[in-house]
Protein backbone atom coordinates (compact mmCIF):
# COMPACT_ATOMS: atom_id res chain seq x y z
CA UNK A 1 0.00 0.00 0.00
CA UNK A 2 2.85 2.81 0.57
CA UNK A 3 4.32 0.83 -2.57
CA UNK A 4 0.93 2.33 -4.40
CA UNK A 5 1.18 5.56 -2.68
CA UNK A 6 4.70 6.49 -3.30
CA UNK A 7 3.99 6.18 -7.22
CA UNK A 8 1.10 8.43 -6.68
CA UNK A 9 2.69 10.70 -5.34
CA UNK A 10 5.60 10.44 -7.73
CA UNK A 11 3.63 10.62 -10.99
CA UNK A 12 1.75 13.67 -9.22
CA UNK A 13 4.92 15.80 -9.40
CA UNK A 14 6.56 14.81 -12.87
CA UNK A 15 2.87 15.85 -14.03
CA UNK A 16 2.92 19.22 -12.02
CA UNK A 17 6.66 19.68 -13.19
CA UNK A 18 5.55 19.53 -16.98
CA UNK A 19 2.77 21.89 -16.14
CA UNK A 20 4.53 24.64 -15.39
CA UNK A 21 7.39 24.28 -17.70
CA UNK A 22 3.91 24.65 -20.45
CA UNK A 23 3.16 27.43 -18.81
CA UNK A 24 6.57 28.72 -18.61
CA UNK A 25 7.52 28.70 -21.80
CA UNK A 26 3.53 30.47 -22.37
CA UNK A 27 4.14 33.61 -20.68
CA UNK A 28 8.09 33.69 -22.46
CA UNK A 29 6.78 33.05 -26.08
CA UNK A 30 4.28 35.91 -25.23
CA UNK A 31 6.61 38.62 -23.67
CA UNK A 32 8.96 37.48 -26.87
CA UNK A 33 6.49 37.34 -29.75
CA UNK A 34 5.74 41.21 -30.97
CA UNK A 35 2.08 42.19 -30.70
CA UNK A 36 0.00 42.08 -33.32
CA UNK A 37 -1.15 45.41 -34.65
CA UNK A 38 -4.68 46.38 -32.57
CA UNK A 39 -7.01 47.29 -35.40
CA UNK A 40 -9.59 47.24 -33.05
CA UNK A 41 -8.38 51.18 -32.10
CA UNK A 42 -10.70 51.59 -35.56
CA UNK A 43 -14.07 51.20 -33.96
CA UNK A 44 -13.56 53.10 -30.36
CA UNK A 45 -11.88 55.96 -31.74
CA UNK A 46 -9.54 55.77 -29.55
CA UNK A 47 -6.25 57.85 -30.52
CA UNK A 48 -2.67 56.47 -30.86
CA UNK A 49 -0.68 56.84 -27.70
CA UNK A 50 2.23 58.81 -28.35
CA UNK A 51 5.61 57.05 -28.99
CA UNK A 52 8.01 56.65 -26.11
CA UNK A 53 10.22 55.11 -27.88
CA UNK A 54 11.58 51.53 -29.88
CA UNK A 55 11.86 50.19 -27.28
CA UNK A 56 8.32 50.59 -26.05
CA UNK A 57 7.06 49.44 -29.10
CA UNK A 58 5.29 46.05 -27.44
CA UNK A 59 3.30 48.49 -25.20
CA UNK A 60 1.18 50.39 -27.97
CA UNK A 61 -0.03 49.63 -31.59
CA UNK A 62 -0.73 51.58 -34.64
CA UNK A 63 -2.83 54.63 -34.05
CA UNK A 64 -6.48 54.58 -34.97
CA UNK A 65 -8.99 54.74 -37.91
CA UNK A 66 -12.34 55.95 -37.84
CA UNK A 67 -14.70 58.52 -38.92
CA UNK A 68 -14.18 62.03 -37.38
CA UNK A 69 -11.80 60.99 -34.90
CA UNK A 70 -8.84 62.86 -32.97
CA UNK A 71 -5.55 62.33 -35.14
CA UNK A 72 -2.49 60.83 -33.91
CA UNK A 73 0.98 62.17 -35.07
CA UNK A 74 2.66 59.21 -34.51
CA UNK A 75 3.55 56.41 -36.31
CA UNK A 76 4.01 52.75 -34.65
CA UNK A 77 7.65 52.44 -34.35
CA UNK A 78 7.92 49.22 -35.64
CA UNK A 79 6.26 49.88 -39.56
CA UNK A 80 8.86 52.86 -38.93
CA UNK A 81 11.71 50.02 -38.94
CA UNK A 82 10.11 48.26 -41.60
CA UNK A 83 9.96 51.33 -44.11
CA UNK A 84 13.26 52.50 -43.17
CA UNK A 85 15.00 49.01 -44.27
CA UNK A 86 12.43 49.52 -47.77
CA UNK A 87 12.99 53.40 -48.96
CA UNK A 88 15.96 53.83 -51.81
CA UNK A 89 18.46 55.58 -51.29
CA UNK A 90 19.04 57.05 -54.52
CA UNK A 91 16.87 59.65 -56.19
CA UNK A 92 16.02 59.39 -60.36
CA UNK A 93 17.18 63.09 -61.12
CA UNK A 94 19.42 65.25 -59.33
CA UNK A 95 17.07 68.13 -58.12
CA UNK A 96 17.76 71.66 -59.85
CA UNK A 97 18.22 73.37 -56.85
CA UNK A 98 17.80 72.29 -52.98
CA UNK A 99 13.85 71.62 -52.88
CA UNK A 100 11.36 72.00 -49.80
CA UNK A 101 7.92 69.81 -49.51
CA UNK A 102 4.93 70.50 -47.28
CA UNK A 103 3.30 67.50 -45.98
CA UNK A 104 -0.67 68.18 -44.99
CA UNK A 105 -1.90 65.09 -43.18
CA UNK A 106 -5.22 66.94 -42.10
CA UNK A 107 -8.37 64.58 -42.32
CA UNK A 108 -11.76 65.71 -42.04
CA UNK A 109 -13.57 63.13 -42.67
CA UNK A 110 -12.01 59.49 -42.29
CA UNK A 111 -8.91 59.36 -40.54
CA UNK A 112 -6.81 56.65 -41.92
CA UNK A 113 -4.07 55.13 -39.44
CA UNK A 114 -1.65 55.40 -41.74
CA UNK A 115 -1.29 58.57 -42.22
CA UNK A 116 1.52 59.36 -39.70
CA UNK A 117 3.49 56.82 -41.49
CA UNK A 118 3.14 58.19 -45.02
CA UNK A 119 4.32 61.29 -43.82
CA UNK A 120 7.24 59.80 -42.25
CA UNK A 121 8.11 58.12 -45.25
CA UNK A 122 7.79 61.29 -47.26
CA UNK A 123 10.30 62.83 -44.77
CA UNK A 124 12.88 59.52 -44.76
CA UNK A 125 12.61 59.51 -49.21
CA UNK A 126 13.62 63.00 -49.26
CA UNK A 127 16.48 62.74 -46.41
CA UNK A 128 17.78 59.28 -47.40
CA UNK A 129 17.93 60.18 -50.99
CA UNK A 130 18.51 63.87 -50.58
CA UNK A 131 16.01 64.77 -53.25
CA UNK A 132 13.64 67.15 -50.67
CA UNK A 133 14.13 68.55 -47.42
CA UNK A 134 10.26 67.77 -45.45
CA UNK A 135 8.04 69.79 -43.34
CA UNK A 136 4.68 68.05 -41.94
CA UNK A 137 2.08 69.56 -40.63
CA UNK A 138 -1.58 69.06 -39.43
CA UNK A 139 -2.65 72.43 -39.38
CA UNK A 140 -4.98 73.42 -42.81
CA UNK A 141 -3.70 77.10 -41.80
CA UNK A 142 -0.36 76.59 -43.41
CA UNK A 143 -2.06 76.54 -46.54
CA UNK A 144 -1.79 80.56 -46.99
CA UNK A 145 0.02 81.92 -50.19
CA UNK A 146 2.67 83.58 -47.84
CA UNK A 147 3.89 80.71 -46.11
CA UNK A 148 3.89 78.48 -49.36
CA UNK A 149 6.49 80.68 -51.17
CA UNK A 150 9.03 78.95 -49.20
CA UNK A 151 7.80 75.73 -50.85
CA UNK A 152 7.75 73.45 -53.74
CA UNK A 153 5.29 70.70 -53.55
CA UNK A 154 2.43 70.73 -51.58
CA UNK A 155 1.96 66.74 -50.22
CA UNK A 156 -1.78 65.93 -49.68
CA UNK A 157 -1.82 62.63 -47.27
CA UNK A 158 -4.46 61.14 -46.95
CA UNK A 159 -6.56 64.50 -46.22
CA UNK A 160 -10.40 63.90 -46.63
CA UNK A 161 -13.13 65.72 -46.45
CA UNK A 162 -13.08 69.82 -46.93
CA UNK A 163 -9.50 69.40 -45.58
CA UNK A 164 -8.74 73.29 -46.07
CA UNK A 165 -11.85 74.33 -45.17
CA UNK A 166 -12.97 76.34 -41.88
CA UNK A 167 -16.86 76.27 -41.77
CA UNK A 168 -16.92 79.58 -39.62
CA UNK A 169 -15.27 81.22 -42.09
CA UNK A 170 -16.03 81.46 -45.52
CA UNK A 171 -13.41 84.34 -46.89
CA UNK A 172 -10.70 82.21 -44.85
CA UNK A 173 -12.02 79.43 -46.46
CA UNK A 174 -12.16 81.06 -49.91
CA UNK A 175 -8.17 82.23 -49.35
CA UNK A 176 -6.52 78.58 -48.60
CA UNK A 177 -8.20 77.23 -51.71
CA UNK A 178 -7.04 80.25 -54.01
CA UNK A 179 -3.55 79.45 -52.09
CA UNK A 180 -3.41 75.70 -53.49
CA UNK A 181 -4.34 76.59 -56.77
CA UNK A 182 -2.14 79.62 -57.40
CA UNK A 183 0.85 77.87 -55.61
CA UNK A 184 0.64 74.88 -58.55
CA UNK A 185 -0.49 77.08 -61.28
CA UNK A 186 2.79 79.19 -61.05
CA UNK A 187 4.72 76.31 -61.67
CA UNK A 188 5.09 74.67 -57.98
CA UNK A 189 3.79 70.49 -57.65
CA UNK A 190 1.48 68.87 -55.89
CA UNK A 191 1.36 65.18 -54.74
CA UNK A 192 -1.34 62.99 -53.07
CA UNK A 193 -1.41 59.33 -51.74
CA UNK A 194 -4.84 57.12 -51.44
CA UNK A 195 -7.38 59.86 -50.11
CA UNK A 196 -6.28 62.80 -51.30
CA UNK A 197 -8.95 61.82 -53.62
CA UNK A 198 -11.34 61.48 -51.31
CA UNK A 199 -12.07 65.32 -50.71
CA UNK A 200 -14.66 67.97 -51.83
CA UNK A 201 -17.17 65.50 -52.99
CA UNK A 202 -20.73 64.63 -51.89
CA UNK A 203 -21.59 61.49 -49.72
CA UNK A 204 -24.05 59.50 -48.62
CA UNK A 205 -25.85 59.93 -45.25
CA UNK A 206 -23.94 58.35 -42.35
CA UNK A 207 -27.72 58.31 -40.59
CA UNK A 208 -29.80 55.50 -40.75
CA UNK A 209 -29.49 51.90 -40.01
CA UNK A 210 -29.80 48.24 -41.39
CA UNK A 211 -30.51 47.39 -45.52
CA UNK A 212 -32.44 50.77 -46.18
CA UNK A 213 -29.48 52.14 -45.06
CA UNK A 214 -27.36 49.78 -47.30
CA UNK A 215 -28.97 50.15 -50.29
CA UNK A 216 -29.27 54.31 -49.60
CA UNK A 217 -25.60 54.30 -49.61
CA UNK A 218 -25.26 51.51 -52.95
CA UNK A 219 -27.43 53.81 -54.68
CA UNK A 220 -25.78 57.20 -54.44
CA UNK A 221 -23.94 58.91 -56.94
CA UNK A 222 -21.54 61.63 -55.78
CA UNK A 223 -20.43 64.73 -57.29
CA UNK A 224 -17.31 67.05 -57.15
CA UNK A 225 -17.66 69.89 -54.46
CA UNK A 226 -14.88 71.79 -55.72
CA UNK A 227 -14.48 71.78 -59.99
CA UNK A 228 -11.18 73.43 -59.43
CA UNK A 229 -9.55 70.58 -57.02
CA UNK A 230 -11.71 68.00 -58.45
CA UNK A 231 -10.47 68.72 -62.38
CA UNK A 232 -6.70 69.69 -60.66
CA UNK A 233 -6.54 65.94 -58.33
CA UNK A 234 -7.59 64.45 -61.65
CA UNK A 235 -10.95 62.77 -59.97
CA UNK A 236 -12.82 61.69 -56.75
CA UNK A 237 -14.01 58.77 -54.73
CA UNK A 238 -16.37 56.87 -54.91
CA UNK A 239 -16.35 53.84 -53.41
CA UNK A 240 -13.80 50.74 -52.53
CA UNK A 241 -13.00 47.71 -52.78
CA UNK A 242 -12.30 47.24 -48.84
CA UNK A 243 -8.67 45.88 -47.51
CA UNK A 244 -7.65 43.46 -48.34
CA UNK A 245 -9.27 43.24 -51.46
CA UNK A 246 -6.53 41.73 -54.58
CA UNK A 247 -6.19 43.45 -57.20
CA UNK A 248 -3.57 42.99 -60.33
CA UNK A 249 -2.05 46.06 -60.79
CA UNK A 250 -1.44 47.11 -64.43
CA UNK A 251 1.46 49.25 -65.90
CA UNK A 252 -0.37 51.77 -68.62
CA UNK A 253 2.63 53.56 -69.76
CA UNK A 254 5.92 51.60 -69.69
CA UNK A 255 8.04 53.94 -71.46
CA UNK A 256 7.62 56.36 -68.68
CA UNK A 257 10.74 57.23 -66.01
CA UNK A 258 7.75 57.01 -63.19
CA UNK A 259 7.24 53.09 -63.93
CA UNK A 260 10.79 51.79 -65.05
CA UNK A 261 11.03 50.30 -61.34
CA UNK A 262 8.14 48.02 -62.52
CA UNK A 263 9.98 46.90 -65.25
CA UNK A 264 7.00 46.37 -67.93
CA UNK A 265 5.46 44.06 -65.56
CA UNK A 266 2.21 43.99 -63.64
CA UNK A 267 1.96 42.26 -60.13
CA UNK A 268 -0.36 41.67 -57.73
CA UNK A 269 -1.31 43.91 -54.37
CA UNK A 270 -3.30 43.46 -51.35
CA UNK A 271 -4.89 46.57 -49.92
CA UNK A 272 -8.11 49.10 -50.08
CA UNK A 273 -8.74 50.28 -53.75
CA UNK A 274 -10.29 53.22 -54.49
CA UNK A 275 -12.57 53.85 -57.61
CA UNK A 276 -13.42 57.32 -59.31
CA UNK A 277 -16.74 59.02 -59.94
CA UNK A 278 -17.50 57.66 -63.68
CA UNK A 279 -17.84 61.78 -64.52
CA UNK A 280 -14.83 62.81 -62.22
CA UNK A 281 -11.75 60.48 -63.90
CA UNK A 282 -11.08 60.89 -67.16
CA UNK A 283 -7.96 60.00 -69.71
CA UNK A 284 -8.47 63.49 -71.71
CA UNK A 285 -7.79 65.14 -68.33
CA UNK A 286 -4.59 62.61 -67.19
CA UNK A 287 -1.73 60.72 -67.70
CA UNK A 288 -2.80 57.32 -66.73
CA UNK A 289 0.84 55.77 -65.23
CA UNK A 290 -1.05 52.29 -63.48
CA UNK A 291 -4.53 50.74 -63.02
CA UNK A 292 -6.53 47.67 -61.94
CA UNK A 293 -6.22 45.31 -64.43
CA UNK A 294 -10.16 44.39 -64.65
CA UNK A 295 -9.62 41.54 -66.87
CA UNK A 296 -8.03 39.44 -64.04
CA UNK A 297 -10.18 40.38 -61.53
CA UNK A 298 -13.18 37.51 -60.56
CA UNK A 299 -16.44 38.22 -61.49
CA UNK A 300 -17.76 37.93 -58.04
CA UNK A 301 -15.55 40.61 -56.95
CA UNK A 302 -16.75 42.90 -60.28
CA UNK A 303 -20.37 42.42 -59.14
CA UNK A 304 -18.97 44.32 -55.74
CA UNK A 305 -19.08 47.47 -56.88
CA UNK A 306 -22.28 49.02 -56.63
CA UNK A 307 -24.59 49.12 -60.05
CA UNK A 308 -25.71 52.30 -59.68
CA UNK A 309 -21.98 54.33 -59.96
CA UNK A 310 -20.25 51.53 -61.37
CA UNK A 311 -18.08 52.61 -64.12
CA UNK A 312 -18.92 51.75 -67.41
CA UNK A 313 -15.37 52.18 -69.16
CA UNK A 314 -13.60 49.36 -67.03
CA UNK A 315 -10.63 51.84 -66.07
CA UNK A 316 -9.64 52.22 -62.62
CA UNK A 317 -6.64 54.39 -62.54
CA UNK A 318 -4.02 53.85 -59.88
CA UNK A 319 -0.94 56.27 -60.24
CA UNK A 320 -1.51 59.73 -63.01
CA UNK A 321 0.18 62.64 -63.75
CA UNK A 322 -0.99 65.73 -65.21
CA UNK A 323 0.15 69.31 -65.87
CA UNK A 324 -2.43 72.05 -63.95
CA UNK A 325 -1.55 75.76 -65.83
CA UNK A 326 2.55 75.47 -65.06
CA UNK A 327 2.63 73.52 -62.26
CA UNK A 328 2.54 69.56 -61.78
CA UNK A 329 0.41 66.80 -60.37
CA UNK A 330 1.39 63.47 -59.49
CA UNK A 331 -1.25 61.10 -58.03
CA UNK A 332 -0.99 57.48 -56.32
CA UNK A 333 -4.34 56.05 -54.93
CA UNK A 334 -3.04 52.97 -53.51
CA UNK A 335 -1.56 53.38 -49.66
CA UNK A 336 -4.31 52.57 -47.07
CA UNK A 337 -2.27 49.45 -45.22
CA UNK A 338 0.67 50.39 -43.89
CA UNK A 339 2.23 47.73 -45.21
CA UNK A 340 2.23 49.39 -48.74
CA UNK A 341 5.12 51.57 -47.22
CA UNK A 342 7.26 48.90 -47.06
CA UNK A 343 7.33 48.06 -49.99
CA UNK A 344 10.54 49.37 -52.09
CA UNK A 345 9.09 49.57 -55.57
CA UNK A 346 5.66 51.45 -54.37
CA UNK A 347 8.26 53.90 -52.64
CA UNK A 348 10.04 53.75 -55.84
CA UNK A 349 7.00 55.01 -57.22
CA UNK A 350 6.34 57.54 -54.71
CA UNK A 351 9.85 59.13 -55.27
CA UNK A 352 9.69 59.68 -58.96
CA UNK A 353 6.59 60.81 -58.84
CA UNK A 354 7.24 63.17 -56.46
CA UNK A 355 10.56 64.14 -58.33
CA UNK A 356 8.89 65.08 -61.44
CA UNK A 357 5.69 67.29 -59.83
CA UNK A 358 8.94 68.54 -58.19
CA UNK A 359 10.11 69.38 -61.68
CA UNK A 360 13.26 67.65 -61.93
CA UNK A 361 12.35 64.14 -63.12
CA UNK A 362 10.98 65.01 -67.26
CA UNK A 363 7.89 62.43 -68.08
CA UNK A 364 5.47 62.38 -70.68
CA UNK A 365 2.17 64.49 -68.79
CA UNK A 366 0.20 64.50 -72.19
CA UNK A 367 -3.31 63.03 -71.38
CA UNK A 368 -3.86 59.12 -72.52
CA UNK A 369 -6.38 59.83 -74.71
CA UNK A 370 -6.53 63.29 -76.68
Amino acid sequence: MGSKKRIAQLLTAIFGAFLLAIVGYTVHAREAAPPAPPQAAAVNGAPGAPDPGRGECGKMGRPAAGFYIPQSKTPWCWDIVAMEDAVPTKAYATPKKARKVLVLCKAVGFVHSSIPLAAATIKELGDRTGAWSTTITYDPADINAQNLQQYDLVFLDSTTGQFLDDPNNKELTTERRQALLNFVRSGKGLAGVHAAVDSYHTSPSMGGRGRAAMAAAESFVPTGTWPDYNKMIGGFFKWHWPYPQVITVKIDDKKSPLTQMFHGQEFVIHDETYTMAQDSYSLKNVHELTSVDYSKMSQEDKDKEPAASRRTDGDYGLSWIRREGKGRVFIEVLGHDEHMYEMPVYLEHLLAGIQYALGDLRANDAPTER
